[in-house]
């Protein structure tokens, strides 16, 4: 019994493609915590292939890190890890260390828009994948067109769950992909 507690103690992720591919990282679950599955980051990543390689990434809602992860392994040049939570902080950047990837990813502990609004970087692609039904998407999302930090053609990934309604988006992104995968939706949108 005890052995089995332990077990449910951590769960795991695995990069799916590129440097770390196979690679299976421990993560120590959390209320609200539900990391993006293999099959979704399969066709995310998919859909990113021509735009991955040397971009700056933000993984505004990064908990267990696995788009942000992803997106390194893959050969994105760089990935701002930002969350709230100080374990969700400490375990990526336990996970960058492991990987040898401590320069190439930076963690934030602060809130997704606490972080934009004092971010004066540009971004290439941003991962929006909040705590379902948080209404955190169009603020997120409102701030990265006001500050103008993603740069022109910059890809956006937002992830809801199937019944959420989108919120309005800037005009200027076009939807580029989407898909329905269960309970979850996901949309890539362009910045033109």
């Amino acid at each position: 019994m005890a052995t089995s507690r332990k077990r449910a103690a951590r769960s795991q992720l695995r990069i799916i493609g590129g440097e770390w591919r196979s690679r299976r990282l421990a993560f120590t679950p959390a209320e609200g915590l539900r990391p993006t599955t293999d099959r979704v980051r399969e066709t995310l990543f998919n859909w990113l292939a021509p735009a991955i390689h040397g971009a700056r990434c933000a993984d505004l809602f990064t908990g267990s890190g696995a788009l942000g992860l992803e997106a390194l392994s893959r050969g994105a040049a760089r990935c701002d890890f930002v969350d709230s939570s100080a374990a969700a902080v400490r375990q990526v950047q336990a996970h960058l260390d492991t990987l040898g990837a401590a320069s190439r990813g930076h963690c934030h502990r602060r809130s997704a828009l606490e972080f934009l609004a004092g971010c004066g970087d540009k971004f290439d692609i941003a991962f929006i994948d909040p705590p379902f039904g948080s209404g955190l998407v169009e603020p997120c999302c409102e701030v990265l067109a006001s500050r103008q930090l993603l740069e022109k053609s910059a890809f956006i990934y937002i992830e809801t769950a199937a019944q959420e309604v989108l919120p309005d988006l800037p005009q200027s992104w076009e939807l580029y992909r989407e898909k329905r995968a269960g309970g979850v939706t996901c949309r890539l949108f362009s910045a033109l």
